[in-house]
């Protein structure tokens, strides 16, 4: 004798709409991440590596220097270059789809000002290729020019702000989507990029590889009174990120040696 189900009713529908309503979201699924193109150098530093004092300001090996996105809009060049900074990065691109609307004023107004200046990228490995992201910053910016005031190009690689820290890749895909960000520069200004990094993210997901450290300066994030644990292969820093509150220009760099070797890097 066959079996009859009974119907559907009002309160079963309600139900399964209930157990639905409290079910854990999928872990794909991130409202709170940001927008796509408002990332900017260090956005990560914080939430994974903390904050933990200041370096010594007396140091006068130290040449100081601040690093600009969009979201500090027009910036006063001459109040920072009358505070000591004499040195800048603005970020020109992310990806292949975003470009830094404040990009003129920032990168030409550093210059003007008489401040040594570079473009960085903020890399995103998850959406095309190193090759490129590294066409897409030398076509918006990111070139270089042997005038003495001008910085090789900064690949930003740190934490992924819209998703999965290492923007899905194995520590041998990540190395290789680098690699092929580096040569494409390399070929495109006939210089080297600045490599900027935290330690922890560089260890989880580059497997901690060493074998750009002979051929690119490390700009390390560190909020901290000393850098830390360097990553591998390298063994000293040329640039470090102490803090993302300073006055002016929230994220304050120090460039490790006088404003001659700003200059030296400046000059290739």
């Amino acid at each position: 004798m066959p079996v009859h189900r009974p119907a559907p009713t009002l309160l079963t529908g309600l139900l399964a709409l209930l157990v639905a309503a409290v079910s854990p979201t999928p872990a794909h699924a991130d409202s709170a991440a940001p927008a796509r193109g408002s990332a900017y150098m260090g956005i990560g530093v914080l939430a994974h590596d903390g904050q933990g004092g200041t370096p010594k300001s007396s140091d006068a090996t130290q040449t100081e220097g601040v690093d600009v996105s969009g979201h500090q809009g027009n910036v006063a060049w001459p109040t920072l270059l009358n505070s000591g900074v004499k040195w800048a990065y603005t970020k020109a691109t992310e990806g292949t789809y975003y470009t830094n609307p404040y990009f003129a004023q920032q990168y030409d107004g550093s210059y003007d000002v008489g401040m040594i200046r570079g473009a960085y990228h903020f890399a995103t490995p998850d959406t095309t290729s190193g090759a490129a992201q590294a066409n897409y910053f030398v076509d918006h910016g990111g070139g270089w020019s042997k005038d003495g005031r001008t910085l090789p190009g900064a690949l930003d690689i740190e934490w992924n702000p819209y998703g999965a820290a290492c923007y899905g890749k194995s520590t041998g895909a990540m190395v290789s989507w680098i690699s092929d960000f580096l040569k494409t520069y390399k070929t495109r200004t006939g210089r080297d990029a600045v490599i900027y990094t935290a330690t922890s993210w560089w260890k989880d997901c580059t497997g901690n590889y060493g074998g750009f450290a002979a051929a690119h300066p490390l700009w390390i994030a560190r909020y901290a009174s000393d850098v830390g644990t360097l990553p591998a292969g390298w063994s000293y820093y040329t640039a470090w990120q102490y803090t993302s509150s300073g006055p002016t220009v929230g994220d304050h760099d120090k460039f490790n040696g006088a404003l001659d070797r700003v200059v030296a890097l400046a000059n290739g």
